[in-house]
């Protein structure tokens, strides 16, 4: 006979983070969990013909609290699908290996299931992602490694 026990939550912890945001609510838990995001200004591209936009992140790990070992990062894609339009506010021409710091997303609606995905960058920058309609993916590529820092992010209050 097997014996048979309820899962706990440390048995999740490890595992891959696979979201997807319909409507502004859901993308409030994407921009929580992609908050602090770093990534070289060379890991993010407008496929114009798939209307896609994405990025490659090395987002910190906020949704397992590192208390008993060291804080964590993990590569994830951030795709935005069903794009029309982006633009950039505060990002000059950058040379590609410049770490940009990713704050927060937030949904603009415009008309029908239209509007604007903006991405709130450190240091005044703004990405805005033009959509017909909100579809946005979060995906971990990676393992999770520690965090080159030892320690989570913090703001000032």
């Amino acid at each position: 006979m097997t014996e048979t026990r309820d899962a706990t939550f440390e048995e999740g912890a490890a595992r891959p983070l696979r979201l997807r945001a319909l409507d502004g609510e859901d993308l409030q838990v994407i921009s929580a969990l992609v908050q602090d995001s770093v990534l070289p200004a060379s890991e993010m591209a407008w496929k114009k013909s798939d209307r896609r936009f994405g990025m490659l992140v090395n987002r910190f790990r906020w949704e397992d609290p590192a208390t008993t070992r060291e804080a964590e990062r993990v590569q994830a894609v951030l795709c935005i699908e069903n794009v029309t339009a982006v633009r950039s506010q505060g990002l000059g021409e950058r040379d590609a290996d410049t770490v940009l710091s990713l704050l927060a997303m937030v949904f603009e609606p415009g008309e029908d299931a239209a509007g604007t995905v903006r991405m709130i960058l450190a240091g005044d920058g703004e990405i805005a992602v033009e959509v017909e309609a909100l579809e946005v993916i979060l995906r971990d590529v990676t393992r999770p490694y520690s965090a080159p820092s030892g320690k989570a992010p913090k703001h000032p209050e």
